[in-house]
């Protein structure tokens, strides 16, 4: 394959993938808020368009036509910058995600991820830990003491759970040998599932992954009892829109990990033995993907609307006392697995 051909190939896989993105992010609004009324018995968004079903369109209108207010003592700069970092660390963190097995169109055998590379996973742990800067400077550029707080209590849950995060992945690593997530996915065919291999990693990794998204019960940088609405307190109009879109982004890249790293990817228990043609197999394990991503969505989403947030004290234990420890007995349990099964 030439060079040009590799280019445009790479052009239009990012140009689908950030089209699908934007697309989901957008009616995993609208899910949510149906979640939501269903677990509150309420009947939610139901006016614009057949059950609502155009009520993501209708805020992103409303936000487009919202005043861009900045506080006096704002940095406008920083101010201004924040949302694009948090933009940017959601959307590049997709490019590495792979979504199925690789394809064959017109004698072309092409990989379905924008980015095929050896240190995929190295590069999404480092592209997340960016994005603690994003909500860190938005609460001090804002010049309010709510969002200072927010910002402050995200630096100190973010980098308290992405430690234990990095030594749950690395149960995944040793199994697998490998940074490149296809090559995670692939070592775990049949039911070589890591979540069923390392149920402790799985657990820890899932905690980790609200706590890295600040979702509740771990959304202490924007409590609005406390904090009236956190590190974002001071922003309205599309740089509002940026963290909420940038939020439900992360929350899809979080589930597509989840399912990436534990859930066996794209993978099908035994589907090769059924006898069926290439094309229907790789059809099947896209529609996989896609069935275990949306699952996590929505367990991710009925969390919020079932449990209460943590006490910040609460929030902190959870992290260096509980999630810490377990995630580092994850690693010795990976460890004599494979030392006694030679696994």
């Amino acid at each position: 394959m030439s060079l040009i051909e590799i280019i445009i190939i790479t052009l239009v896989k990012i140009v689908v993938i950030l089209s699908l993105m934007l697309f989901t992010v957008s009616y995993l609004v609208y899910f949510e808020r149906r979640i939501s009324a269903w677990a509150q018995n309420r009947l939610g968004p139901n006016r614009v368009g057949w059950e609502g079903i155009l009520q993501p369109f209708a805020d992103v209108f409303k936000l487009l036509l919202k005043e861009d207010i900045v506080p006096e003592k704002a940095d406008k700069k920083i101010h201004a910058l924040a949302p694009m970092i948090a933009l940017f660390v959601a959307f590049t963190t997709y490019a590495v995600i792979p979504f199925g097995p690789e394809l064959r169109i017109f004698n072309y055998t092409i990989p379905l991820v924008v980015a095929d590379v050896n240190i995929g996973i190295l590069f999404v742990l480092a592209l997340t830990s960016i994005g603690v800067y994003a909500i860190t400077l938005a609460g001090w550029s804002s010049g309010s003491k709510y969002s200072l707080l927010g910002g402050i209590r995200s630096a100190a849950q973010m980098i308290s759970y992405e430690v234990s995060m990095g030594f749950s992945v690395g149960g995944v690593l040793l199994f697998a040998e490998s940074l490149r997530p296809i090559a995670i996915v692939e070592a775990q065919s049949g039911w070589m599932w890591n979540a069923v291999l390392q149920p402790i990693g799985f657990i820890t990794f899932l905690v980790s992954a609200f706590a890295e998204t600040n979702r509740l019960p771990f959304d202490l940088p924007e409590a609005e009892p406390e904090l009236v609405g956190g590190f974002h307190t001071e922003y309205s109009s599309m740089k509002f829109a940026g963290f909420f879109l940038a939020e439900y982004a992360n929350m899809i890249i979080s589930a597509a990990l989840i399912v990436t790293l534990y859930l066996g990817g794209w993978q099908i228990p035994y589907i090769e033995n059924l006898g069926l043609s290439s094309t229907l197999v790789i059809i099947l394990q896209i529609g996989a993907f896609i069935f275990k991503l949306l699952a996590i969505l929505f367990f991710i989403i009925w969390v919020r609307w079932s449990l209460p947030r943590f006490r910040y004290d609460q929030l902190m234990n959870l992290g260096w006392k509980v999630m810490f420890p377990l995630s580092l007995i994850n690693i010795i349990w990976v460890a004599v697995l494979i030392m006694v099964f030679k696994l």
